[in-house]
Parts: structure tokens; C-alpha cells; sequence
């Protein structure tokens, strides 16, 4: 580790790392020196983060992925396992934002989608790369969450749910390793990020008027120098 490159030598996993706060921190890892594996479905918007990462000297790996297909992560952690011996950091970044709506006009497929997406692809995750994450010195995992699974919110009950749930598997592995292994589990709220997402859910907001993608991922690196415990939450404002 040295002062500059806090994080050289290190191995991160970014899930949703096309656009937004995923395409963000996967560039602030690299620049602090880990190698980082980009996830997400769309191969051009990946090439076009790596592109972005290979300008400021970083380096990473490609993996288009999506983790909502049968068996897709369980083959995405073993070709990693392949290639490295463990997995320093895991940022659980995607997610599926369905149409807003009232609770009964909720819309079958698209929640189903938010299920897969938000929960069965969390809990993949969490189960394929568990031996790579615990072999590693201090293994780290970032967890993406939003205020509307704590506390509900009108029109957001299939959203909220399902992050509601992501959380409650993340917390939940995090106490079962936590006496195990060094491996540590955070959850972060992002806030009002300028991300295409929020724009979907605030059509008439001003992308000025909230934070850019960078703040996130700024505080998510010094999050990653710091010795929190299993369960550390907290809000980006």
C-alpha cells in the first residue's frame, strides 16, 4: 500500500459498473490502484469505462454479465476464481428501477425484474464469491441501498421492497462471516445522485441540483481505508 495507490494490489468486483455510481467508483478504484473487474450487460458502455480507466493508468477487466440469467454468476465467479486467489473488494452497484406506481398497479414483469436484479443477484453473488472474498487480507464488501427500503415511500413498494430485502441479505451475511474471517459488510445510501436512474424516477429535477456519481464514489474509497465494522451504515449527503 503506499500513500498515492491506497489500494495497489488489491482486486475489486463492480457490479452495475456501465454508467452512474458503478461507472464511478469503478474508476476512483483504479485510480487508487486496485484492479477492477467491471460488470454489467452493455460490452460498448464497459469498453467505454475501461477506455476511461486505461487514460488515467488503471487497469481492469471487462465482464459482461447478466447476473439475472440461470447459472450466470456462478460462471462469472468461477472464471475470476481461475485467475485470481481472492476477491479484496465486492461494490454491489446494479439495480433495477421499475415504473412508479401505486402498490395495486404494480407491474408483474418488471417487479420481477426488480426481484432478480436487487435480490436473487445479490444473494448469488454473496454465495459464489464468498471463498474468494473470505481468502482475502481484509475483504470488503459495498453494498448500494436507497432511503425508500428502510422507510417506505408511496409509489415505490416495488422498489423499496426489494431493496428492503437487499439489505436484510446483506446484513445477514455479513453477521454469519463476521466472527469467521476479516471480511466486512457496509451499506450506503447514496442519496440524490445525478444518475440516470434518478432522473427515470424525477423527470422534472433540475441533474444540477444534486451531486454527481463522483461524490459517492469518493466517499466509498475512504469508506475502504477505514476499519469499520460489519453493519456500518451511512448516508451520503
Amino acid at each position: 500500500m503506499t500513500e498515492t495507490k491506497p489500494l495497489a494490489g488489491r482486486t475489486a468486483l463492480v457490479t452495475g459498473a456501465s454508467r452512474g455510481i458503478g461507472a464511478a467508483t469503478a474508476l476512483a478504484l483504479a485510480e487508487a490502484g486496485a484492479h477492477v473487474i467491471l460488470v454489467a450487460r452493455k460490452v460498448k458502455s464497459l469498453e467505454e469505462v475501461e477506455d476511461r480507466i486505461h487514460a488515467i493508468g488503471g487497469s481492469s477487466t471487462i465482464a459482461p454479465v447478466d447476473l439475472t440469467e440461470q447459472d450466470a454468476v456462478a460462471r462469472l465467479a468461477a472464471a475470476i476464481a481461475g485467475r485470481w486467489d481472492t476477491l479484496d473488494i465486492l461494490v454491489v452497484s446494479a439495480a433495477y428501477l421499475p415504473e412508479l406506481t401505486p402498490l395495486s398497479q404494480i407491474d408483474p414483469k418488471q417487479f420481477h425484474q426488480a426481484i432478480m436484479t436487487n435480490v436473487v443477484a445479490t444473494q448469488a453473488l454473496l454465495a459464489a464469491f464468498d471463498p474468494l472474498l473470505r481468502r482475502a487480507e481484509a475483504g470488503r464488501i459495498i453494498g448500494l441501498t436507497s432511503s425508500v427500503g428502510a422507510a417506505p415511500r408511496p409509489f415505490w413498494g416495488a422498489y423499496g421492497s426489494t431493496k428492503a430485502a437487499f439489505e436484510n441479505l446483506l446484513e445477514t451475511y455479513g453477521a454469519e462471516v463476521e466472527k469467521l474471517s476479516p471480511l466486512r459488510v457496509a451499506i450506503i445510501d447514496p442519496g440524490a445522485t445525478r444518475t440516470a436512474m434518478r432522473a427515470r424516477a424525477y423527470p422534472g429535477e433540475n441533474p444540477e441540483s444534486v451531486k454527481p456519481p463522483e461524490s459517492v464514489a469518493e466517499r466509498i474509497i475512504a469508506l475502504l481505508a477505514e476499519d469499520f465494522s460489519t453493519g456500518h451504515r451511512e448516508r451520503v449527503d
